[in-house]
């Protein structure tokens, strides 16, 4: 029997709140291995959890950890042992903050051999996300015009650098300290501290834009989907603005959820939604499985390639995951957050 270093999340608590524990890991099951950490991302979904208002969270106290990529030191029964010391991402939802973890074999992806794993990790759920976003939700063009809401973000970032591969313009919003790299990532910067932000933006694609990518959701909502011209776009993938909002968690999801769909029946040839990481796992899980292997193998390429790069904005130990999520939190970061093994 062998242990892993664990960080808890115990319950709605304040990121100093998080345990760090140890305890026994289990031999992996059938289908099963067990992962080495070498890297695992900070994202929104752990800021939500921490509040408990992410959908479908498991009750405290539980492991957090969107993502991850690790190397592979034990299999379980029917997994080919070839496996063993090689590197490979995964998406776990929960659990990738810890030294070792069981993984399901079905949800590996190879890491290509020259990407290092921080780097890996920054563009796992962030890279899968905004190429789906890009590519298979909006569908953007080349030679069209996006708008991109935080931009210095790590899924921002990242939408950045993929629209402009595709030959697509971008204009992202971000504070004016993160300007400069922002375009340098090859996006036109719009300070989103500037109470005119939105006018700004049409100064910019006066004949409207093909598409927003929205995470901030709340009143700000309706002024994306105004930019839009006809033909455009509008997908939201979060709700930034009422994360700190007291009471019950979904009310604000249920009204978001509400006028994206009001919108997208209007006969107005735009388009709404909501994008939804884990569409289909329930009912179509290997038809999921398969659509995440190939997005996420292709984003890594073009990390590999040198197309793509990273924004990693710390690395930070294990022990050290409450300053971590801290950090990801202050929004003063460009780019994502990884936690690392202990030196």
């Amino acid at each position: 029997m062998n242990t892993t270093t664990e960080v808890v999340l115990p319950g709605i608590v304040a990121p100093s709140g998080l345990k760090v524990q140890v305890r026994d890991l289990p031999a992996p099951g059938e289908g099963q291995v067990v992962l080495r950490m070498d890297a695992a991302g900070v994202s929104f979904a752990e800021q939500q959890m921490r509040l408990g208002k992410y959908f479908d969270q498991p009750p405290f106290p539980f492991v957090p950890g969107y993502d991850v990529v690790g190397t592979v030191v034990a299999v379980g029964p029917g997994v080919d042992p070839a496996l063993k010391l090689h590197r490979f991402a995964a998406v776990t939802k929960v659990g990738g903050w810890a030294s070792h973890l069981i993984v399901e074999a079905a949800d590996l992806v190879p890491v290509p051999d020259g990407v290092a794993p921080a780097a890996a990790a920054t563009v796992v759920v962030n890279g899968v996300t905004a190429w789906q976003m890009l590519h298979r939700t909006a569908k953007v063009r080349t030679g069209g015009t996006i708008v991109v809401l935080g931009a210095n973000g790590g899924v921002g970032s990242t939408l950045v650098q993929l629209a402009r591969h595709a030959g697509i313009k971008v204009i992202g919003t971000a504070s004016a300290r993160h300007h400069d790299a922002v375009r340098e990532l090859g996006a036109a910067p719009v300070d989103y501290r500037d109470p005119h932000m939105y006018d700004r933006i049409r100064e910019l694609a006066p004949d409207g834009v093909d598409a927003v990518f929205d995470h901030v959701g709340g009143e700000g909502l309706h002024k994306s989907w105004r930019l839009l011209r006809r033909g455009g776009a509008l997908v939201n993938y979060g709700t930034a603005a009422t994360k700190d909002e007291p009471g019950n968690a979904m009310l604000p999801v249920l009204k978001l959820f509400g006028r994206l769909f009001l919108w997208n029946v209007l006969p107005n040839g735009k388009r709404a939604g909501f994008y939804n990481f884990w569409a289909g796992k329930r009912f179509r899980p290997a038809a999921f499985r398969a659509r995440l292997r190939d997005d996420l193998t292709e984003v890594l390429r073009l990390v590999g390639a040198g197309v793509l790069t990273p924004q990693i904005a710390a690395r930070i130990p294990l022990s050290e995951a409450a300053s971590a999520l801290a950090l990801a939190e202050s929004r003063t970061v460009l780019g994502k957050v990884v936690i690392v093994p202990e030196p």
